[in-house]
């Protein structure tokens, strides 16, 4: 099959992890006889440097014929200081999601069995844990409107949900949760906002349709605390845009490392696929940034495509990795291995057609070896 993706690295360590998921992707493009032609483009901070606008519209237009769309990551420091900068790279990723009307980012979030002991979690508390966040992506807080007094010493930005908005990522949470364990969690403010009221409401109506899902509320402020105490209890998290966005990140410590929390942005035509870490620019150029989000992504990707075979044969791939500790020093601080490192042995498992074993013993060597 033949698929077409836009690839846009973006600022930092963007373009180091999405030049290893290109290669994992061109791995199973060998395998499985596909092929996927890839062409890149500038967004974020480079594209304010190089074109004055965070979304250029050849940018934006690559992204709309695309089948798929892998996003590495955006940010830089000269913008994160400075308050008063009018043009900010995160505009771009904002607009994209907008013009491509990607309403729902999924995160999915579990705890790899090897990795427990890397969780500042108790262990018992996480082990076991494995959950999908399903965050409203283009409505809320981010997207309403913004002012500040002539004098500066005001601001506001205004947040707005319609029953539509709200319906379209529910009906997706609800789905999934019919695939899982049966469990859907509401998590909003409504004992204080009028927005949150709205979600309950409209989530409570909808989930007549779905009488298999038992549907359960949080307040944000007790999520935030059960995500820590007891995340097991998780199974589908649906949430308003503002609040996915601290719950996805804080629940990054399950994992052990933000590094490995991949995510899925989808609309009704348009897909694109990203790592939640960030564009971290002090890792630049360093060898140290975890591809592993970014390769977990492009199997999201692949899924996306309705290629399931090659989507598990990544996140297989992914886990033997981490089984052997052949990962980056966020998670292996003794003996680890450089982003492209951990590429290239993912590339080397995912072209191992005959499923040889590999042997541990030469893995420092960065080799295949055949026992």
């Amino acid at each position: 099959m033949k698929f077409n993706i836009a690839v846009l690295p973006g600022d930092g360590i963007g373009p180091e992890i999405t030049q290893q998921s290109v290669k994992v992707l061109r791995a199973v493009a060998d395998r499985f006889d596909h092929e996927f032609i890839f062409e890149e483009a500038e967004v974020g901070a480079i594209a304010i440097d190089l074109m004055g606008d965070p979304l250029p519209d050849t940018t934006l237009e690559l992204c709309k014929k695309s089948d798929a769309v892998l996003f590495g990551a955006i940010g830089d420091p000269k913008y994160d200081n400075d308050p008063s900068a009018k043009i900010r790279p995160e505009q771009g990723l904002l607009k994209l999601r907008k013009e491509l009307g990607l309403f729902a980012n999924i995160r999915p979030v579990r705890a790899y069995e090897s990795l427990i002991h890397k969780s500042p979690l108790k262990p018992e508390n996480i082990e076991g844990a494995d959950m999908v966040i399903f965050r409203e992506l283009t409505g809320g807080i981010y997207f309403g409107e913004k002012s500040t007094s002539e004098d500066g010493r005001s601001a506001s930005d205004l947040c707005t949900y319609s029953v539509e908005e709200i319906e379209r990522v529910a009906h997706l949470a609800f789905k999934a949760a019919q695939e899982r364990r049966k469990k859907l969690t509401l998590v909003d403010k409504a004992n204080v906002l009028e927005t949150s009221r709205l979600w309950r409401k409209t989530v409570t109506e909808l989930a007549k349709a779905y009488p298999d899902v038992k549907v359960d509320y949080l307040f944000v402020d007790n999520a935030a605390m059960q995500m820590i105490l007891n995340p097991k209890q998780f199974d589908v998290i649906l949430t308003e845009n503002m609040f996915g966005d601290i719950i996805s990140d804080e629940a990054s410590v399950i994992g052990g490392s933000i590094g490995l929390l991949e995510s899925a942005s989808v609309g009704t035509e348009n897909a694109l696929f990203e790592p939640i870490h960030g564009s971290y620019p002090q890792a630049t150029g360093q060898g140290i940034a975890n591809p592993l989000a970014s390769v977990l992504s492009a199997a999201m990707l692949l899924d996306h495509l309705g290629l399931r075979k090659e989507a598990e044969t990544v996140r297989m791939a992914v886990d033997l990795s981490i089984k052997l500790n052949v990962c980056t020093i966020d998670i292996n601080k003794d003996n680890h291995y450089s982003t492209e490192r951990v590429g290239d042995f993912l590339e080397s498992v995912i072209s191992d057609t005959e499923g040889h074993i590999v042997n541990n013993e030469n893995l420092s060597l960065g080799q295949m070896t055949i026992i």
